[in-house]
């Protein structure tokens, strides 16, 4: 999973919950399968904030420029990995009571260059025979179609992606210029030093891009690695009700994000924990209001300390 550092990632993160609970894989780009070369050395982060405590909006353009090339190196190092990740829904009534406690667990593999989610447990018990044999048939169609992709489709998909990620970088530069940030003061977080901004929408602001659109909707706290000019944890809550797909969606206000990286193998980000208060409804008729925790953990470097043995291929 990528997390965009753009505040768009909330509403790809929200309705993923809803419509992707069921998903096999996390679809990303395709780097070739060779070694990730060694990220170059950022230079420390120098924020100097005028008599108010707002930053001024050239040096928060050159930080975001800056994490959202981090966070593109984070994405292709994570493909190194295979790791665990467990989420856990507490279904809420109409007075937030929880009604339903239920969670699914799943490893996280790298096959053909993609990452693919094999659930193993449910509610942290393990799956059933004709349940795990559900999850290898899934993997086993994607491990084909991948196998089997053509030269011309192969470039295509990966064209597509590097739109995506073009798409990516304007957006996050944008987000200078929508919204007013504060620097709140510094941090220590996970035994880092780290700087702490507040941002809020900026009152009048008419966006470039459609997508960006969704910045007004949203206020929020990042914390940035001094060091490295890396975000290491955002929180994010909705101002307002946001229209999702033509109104197939819309996530109300009051929906909260927390997203924590951490550091792993003195080389990468990824993430740790996920937590989010989801209020929404779907189609107009169906409704969600759930809290929703995602841990990540067991992170392990693919080529040197795991082997997979895809099905249908010689051990």
């Amino acid at each position: 999973m990528r997390f965009c550092v753009g505040l768009i990632f909330p509403v790809v993160l929200l309705t993923g919950c809803v419509f992707g609970q069921d998903s096999a894989s996390t679809p990303t780009s395709t780097s070739p399968l060779t070694s990730t070369p060694a990220a170059p050395v950022s230079r420390p982060i120098d924020l100097k904030p005028d008599a108010t405590g707002a930053v001024p909006p050239e040096q928060i353009r050159e930080l975001l420029r800056r994490a959202e090339e981090k966070d593109l190196e984070n994405d292709k190092r994570q493909r190194d990995y295979t790791y665990v990740e467990r989420a856990e829904r507490h279904k809420l009534d109409g007075h937030g009571g929880v009604k339903k406690i239920e969670s699914r667990t799943s490893e996280v593999l790298e096959i053909y260059g993609e990452p693919v989610a094999r659930l193993t447990a449910k509610d942290d018990k393990p799956l059933s025979a004709d349940e795990a044999k559900k999850e290898d048939e899934k993997i086993q169609k994607i491990i084909d179609k991948r196998k089997n992709e053509s030269e011309e489709d192969r470039r295509k998909r990966l064209e597509k992606e590097e739109k995506g990620r073009e798409e990516d970088r304007k957006f996050v530069l944008e987000i200078a210029d929508a919204f007013n940030f504060r620097l709140i003061g510094s941090e220590v977080f996970d035994g880092r030093d780290t700087w702490v901004l507040e941002g809020e929408p900026r009152p009048g602001y008419e966006p470039k891009q459609r997508a960006a659109r969704i910045l007004s909707k949203f206020k929020g706290r990042v914390w940035i690695d001094k060091a490295e000019a890396q975000w290491v944890k955002l929180d994010i809550t909705a101002i307002e009700t946001i229209s999702v797909g033509f109104v197939l969606a819309r996530i109300h206000k009051g929906t909260h994000v927390l997203i924590e990286l951490t550091r792993v193998n003195d080389e990468v980000w990824l993430p740790k924990h996920v937590q989010l208060h989801f209020d929404a409804r779907v189609a107009l008729f169906k409704s969600y209001d759930e809290d929703v925790e995602q841990t990540y953990r067991d992170y392990r470097k693919f080529r040197t300390d795991t082997r997979i043995t895809v099905i249908g291929e010689p051990q």
